[in-house]
């Protein structure tokens, strides 16, 4: 059973498209007054944090873009207790430059910024601003030096890394940001399947973002970078899974409305995008990367989140939900298709039954018994 509840972050829409690349209405509005109404709705309704996209450039359906450090400080000071996760990558940010912002940002917001680390997936972004387009492993590798960077700037005077990526020569950040009972610096999320990134997130991370997966899929994960912590003599990271959540109050509406995404699927920009990332991990040498095994149907939510199958009425989502707690995933990383109808909606419904499961948890014997059969 999980040590504590499990905890819920959802997606900022804050890149133009919505979650799903379909033709069908999303109720959902990428502009800031409609993610600021947003947030205070989510904090509200059982959200703890959510996770501005970092998108620079048009691509596969996602038009326009807000930049994430800038919106989540925006969205920071919106709200009071919800802690926003800015997207950045390596390679286009300096460790120093956004450990300064991170902490300004974190002072302004008493303690709510933090940060995911992205390797990156999408090429042409890199090469359109001259930057170099590293092989896969080499990102993560230049990830991972990025957040030793980071982190050391974070809680160190005179911070030192003489890496092949970035370099600190008796480097002091004040005001550094704030040292609280739950953290010591801003959190660092980082994102990928593939076997370097479950490596990276075992020894340097603090929470790992993993994309949609089924329970095979979380348990193989979780072993995985379990171990690679083990191995670095680190606690393991948190576990953070994507899912696209669908409630309704039959599961016949919610398998109806997976039907119309799907088949109203942007056929171009999906493919476009399958191929894209598909290109990004295709280096991995043991066929582990990100989107390497997704159907079409699969990257109609670009990061599989429709694998989770968080989709039929409350009490089947709640079911299976505290099933992924059970296993050892620590917070869901939710997408909608009608964001402010949906997170109230969920807040009302699906949350309330969770916590009721959560709590008769100690009397639940664990085992394969408790995976609940019909989702």
């Amino acid at each position: 059973m999980p040590a504590a509840p499990v905890k819920f972050a959802y997606w900022v829409p804050n890149v133009s498209g919505g979650l799903v690349t379909s033709t069908i209405e999303q109720r959902t509005d990428w502009g800031y007054d409609y993610n600021r109404r947003l947030a205070v709705l989510a904090e509200n309704n059982g959200f703890e944090y959510a996770l501005s996209q970092v998108r620079y450039m048009a691509s596969y359906g996602a038009e326009y873009q807000h930049e994430s450090t800038s919106f989540s400080l925006a969205l920071l000071l919106a709200t009071e207790r919800l802690k926003v996760i800015a997207a950045v990558h390596p390679g286009l940010w300096h460790p120093g430059v956004l450990a300064k912002l991170g902490a300004t940002a974190d002072h302004l917001s008493h303690g709510r910024f933090a940060v995911n680390v992205v390797s990156g997936w999408f090429k042409d972004e890199f090469t359109a601003l001259g930057e170099p387009w590293l092989e896969h492993d080499e990102r993560y590798r230049r990830s991972e030096e990025f957040i030793t960077a980071l982190r050391r700037i974070w809680t160190e005077d005179h911070a030192e890394l003489a890496g092949d990526f970035y370099r600190l020569r008796d480097f002091s950040l004040k005001p550094k940001p704030l040292n609280t009972p739950e953290r010591p610096h801003p959190e660092i999320f980082q994102g990928g399947n593939s076997t370097a990134a479950r490596r990276m997130a075992g020894r340097v991370s603090d929470w790992y973002f993993s994309n949609g997966k089924d329970f095979d899929g979380v348990t193989e994960q979780l072993r995985d970078v379990r171990a690679s912590a083990a191995e670095a003599g680190r606690r393991a990271p948190k576990f953070g899974l994507n899912a696209f959540l669908i409630a309704r109050d039959t599961e016949a509406e919610a398998r109806e409305t997976l039907r119309e995404i799907v088949a109203g699927a942007d056929t171009e920009a999906v493919e476009g995008f399958g191929a894209a990332v598909r290109q990004a991990g295709r280096s991995t040498s043991d066929g582990k990367g990100m989107w390497q095994d997704s159907t079409f149907e699969d990257l109609v939510q670009y990061n599989d989140g429709f694998r989770t199958g968080l989709i039929g009425t409350p009490e089947q989502i709640a079911e299976r939900i505290v099933a992924y707690g059970k296993l050892g995933v620590d917070l869901f990383l939710l997408g909608f298709l009608h964001y402010h109808e949906e997170v109230e909606y969920f807040g009302e419904r699906v949350l309330p039954l969770v916590r009721e499961l959560e709590a008769r948890l100690p009397e639940t014997a664990d085992g394969p018994d408790s995976v609940p059969a019909h989702v």
